[in-house]
């Protein structure tokens, strides 16, 4: 594993307008630089490109990141690859730090799977080219499929021979373990010693990751009466059916990025066929259901998909399930069915490429036209099924995270239905309730599991009812409402972009005068009343930030020595180049110190600029991708100047601005917290069945009221009391 000062030399050397440059042709803008996006088909310059703040963003299509995040999008590399690559560029020796016991047990099986996966797949290519089987079974069928040659190659297939053990014997004589046999899937252990091959007599469909390792295999029988068509690898280090990748994503992932769209399909060989026909963003999900995991992964290469399935009863539900997954995701999606009787594998090879595209073009179609097709075809002259054929569009329209899109989408349906707009507007907004509340009680029903389970371990009992306090403690129990995300957003923010930044001088317990950074302010601020954030990302991104202090501290000593060091070269170099030929003492002294003034100032400025991107720096680059999105996300985005800083016509940046901003934002969140506390006894004072109930539900208000009226002068807000 890369150790942790050759990632921070990567990161600190990595210049992101010389690395995009190698790419993207940059033109100096102001501060920035720009030019046209990589990542979609951009006709004017929306990629911009900040050297201060070390990162890229298209403000069309939203891709970029930091150095690492750019080059493992525009590449399609891994993180660690990534690194490489940028260590490679700047000519800097990779240096790996030493795994624990642990680690080293882990990443030695993780290895050895994917050594014996390769392995196991070289077999099964050798099989289908030179054993006698092999040519007459599998690579008879490959082409009776209409694959060629050069496609059977390019997607590595195979064949596994009909002999019960021939893989099982061939990986032992190799000396490769047994006990990964097992846990890859390959064979099964035959309670004598020995093992038997659990592909016997099917041909292989390898599945390979992004970075194009065998991690998995699928197996075709080509007996009628078999009693599963195909068999899949199990679960293991190195695979996960539901999160690991999508089969012929590898092959696909740069015709996916340049298109900036992809199609699904369901099938290896839908795939496979497509791929030989022209369309190779085309992708299958590994013979499972389309998973969030799947979706996630998608994601990173394209926000356009077309789900392309065959046009039987089947294909239209599968289109159907998939719809509001996509959806929720902030995924464009549109849908295409087949003629009935074909599927994407017999379309392909029986029309040819012209055709396939003519006919994509003609009947692809976005999903409230398909929804409104499917659901209305059986509808005409009855209310009830056109009322809920209009519920079932409207249910897909509420998980769209955009409000934006999600009024678009609102206004079309309305004009398909011939229904007022502001009816669906509320019904969909009815959905966004319930979704949200579905959410939280989930969220719940899993941090009372979990709790009950650690009161378990521990020998205690658990207290799984809501407990409300009056002051702003933590938010495990309160509904995420739109104003305590933006708080707990606008505060996340503060410490991406200023964490390591001086904020003040603090006591010790020992009554001494350190300097502290933002992050720990923070962290001091919310540590009082026990909050942390609610959500999960922002919450790791702080967690990080505290955990990364002790080392930002040696870094900035480090650092700190360094430029006082270079300082003093530049005073002494600079002192030489003053004549004293004509001027006093007294003009000389002069010099000398509006020399040292200046030098100065650089060395304040290269400290302060240190501070202001170690943080963001590490959190843009790093290996975690909500963690490393996020942080990119929060520091490109540009919030508006709050008028009390601008009506003046005075504009200060908030890095100059920290003392009042900072604390503002904390006790922001703390009101928003209890405000939803308050929202939450109120809702509980309705159904009280005692009176002791409503007394102690009004004193509980009484007490959130009260902190509240505290918290307002320090946020320059009014509380009206009212129970």
């Amino acid at each position: 594993m890369i150790d942790h000062a050759t990632v921070s030399q990567i990161l600190d050397t990595a210049d992101i307008v010389d690395v995009v440059s190698d790419f993207v042709t940059l033109k100096r803008r102001g501060a920035n630089w720009v030019g046209l996006c990589p990542f979609h088909n951009d006709r004017t310059p929306s990629f911009y490109v900040s050297r201060a703040k070390g990162i890229c963003k298209c403000f069309s299509c939203g891709q970029g990141g930091s150095a690492v995040n750019f080059i493992m999008l525009h590449e399609q590399m891994t993180y660690v690859e990534a690194l490489k690559y940028l260590a490679n560029k700047y000519h800097i020796e990779i240096k790996e730090r030493e795994l624990t016991d642990e680690e080293r047990t882990e990443q030695t099986e993780r290895e050895s799977m994917l050594v014996l996966n390769e392995w196991a797949c070289q077999f099964f290519e050798n099989q289908l080219w030179e054993s006698r089987d092999g040519q007459e079974i599998g690579l008879s069928y490959f082409r009776q499929r209409g694959f060629s040659d050069a496609t059977i190659r390019k997607f590595r297939l195979g064949y596994c021979p009909e002999d019960r053990s021939a893989l099982y014997k061939a990986a032992i004589a190799e000396g490769y373990n047994r006990d990964l046999l097992f846990k890859l899937g390959l064979c099964k252990d035959d309670q004598r010693g020995g093992g038997y091959d659990f592909y016997r007599g099917r041909v292989m469909f390898p599945i390979f990751n992004v970075a194009g390792k065998v991690i998995a295999f699928g197996g075709r029988t080509l007996k009628k009466d078999d009693h599963a068509k195909y068999f899949n690898s199990p679960d293991s280090l190195i695979y996960s059916k539901s999160h690991s990748t999508m089969y012929g994503l590898y092959q696909a992932k740069r015709a996916i990025a340049s298109q900036g769209k992809c199609f699904i399909v369901e099938g290896y060989a839908d795939v496979i066929s497509m791929h030989q026909a022209g369309f190779e963003n085309v992708i299958a999900s590994s013979g499972t259901a389309l998973t969030e995991g799947h979706i996630h992964l998608l994601h990173r290469f394209t926000e356009n998909v077309t789900e392309l399935f065959d046009g039987d009863e089947a294909g239209i539900h599968a289109a159907l399930r998939g719809i509001d997954m996509l959806l929720k995701e902030g995924l464009n999606i549109k849908v295409l069915l087949l003629p009935d009787g074909e599927d994407p594998d017999s379309y392909a090879r029986s029309h040819s490429s012209s055709e396939v595209e003519q006919y994509i073009t003609d009947h692809e179609t976005d999903f409230i036209s398909f929804k409104t097709q499917i659901l209305l075809k059986d509808a005409h002259g009855d209310p009830i099924k056109r009322s809920q054929a209009i519920t079932d569009v409207v249910k897909s329209i509420a998980v769209i995270p955009s409000p934006i899109t999600q009024t678009v989408y609102a206004k079309e349906c309305a004009t398909r239905f011939e229904i007022e707009e502001e009816v669906l507007l509320r019904e969909i907004q009815k959905h966004i309730r319930k979704n949200r509340d579905d959410d939280f009680n989930r969220r719940e029903r899993e941090k009372r599991r979990e709790e009950a389970q650690a009161a378990n371990a521990e020998g205690t009992a658990s207290d799984t009812d809501t407990v409300i306090v009056a002051r702003p403690t933590s938010p495990k129990n309160t509904l995420l409402t739109p104003a305590l995300f933006q708080q707990e957003q606008d505060l996340i923010r503060y410490v991406v972009k200023y964490g390591m930044c001086y904020f003040c001088e603090t006591k010790t317990e020992t009554d001494e005068e350190q300097s502290t950074t933002v992050v720990e302010f923070i962290q001091s601020e919310l540590g009082m009343d026990m909050i942390q954030f609610s959500i999960p990302t922002f919450r790791k991104i702080f967690e990080i930030a505290i955990a990364t202090v002790p080392e930002f501290y040696r870094d900035y000593e480090q650092f700190h020595l360094q430029v006082e060091k270079e300082s003093d070269d530049e005073y002494k170099e600079q002192l030489k180049n003053i004549d004293p030929t004509g001027l006093t003492s007294a003009e000389i002294e002069t010099k000398e110190q509006e020399m040292a003034g200046a030098i100065n100032s650089r060395v304040s400025t290269k400290l302060n600029d240190y501070r202001m991107s170690y943080l963001e720096r590490r959190l843009c680059s790093h290996l975690d991708d909500d963690v490393r999105n996020t942080a990119c996300d929060l520091v490109s985005e540009k919030s508006p100047l709050s008028k009390i800083y601008s009506q003046y016509g005075t504009i200060t940046s908030d890095a100059e601005r920290l003392l009042t901003l900072v604390p503002k934002a904390i006790y922001t969140l703390k009101d928003a917290i209890v405000a939803v506390q308050i929202k939450q006894l109120q809702q509980q004072m309705k159904t009280a069945t005692s009176s002791e109930q409503s007394l102690s539900i009004m004193q509980q208000l009484q007490q959130l009221f009260a902190t509240r009226n505290q918290l307002s002068p320090l946020i320059g807000d009014r509380v009206i009391s009212s129970l």
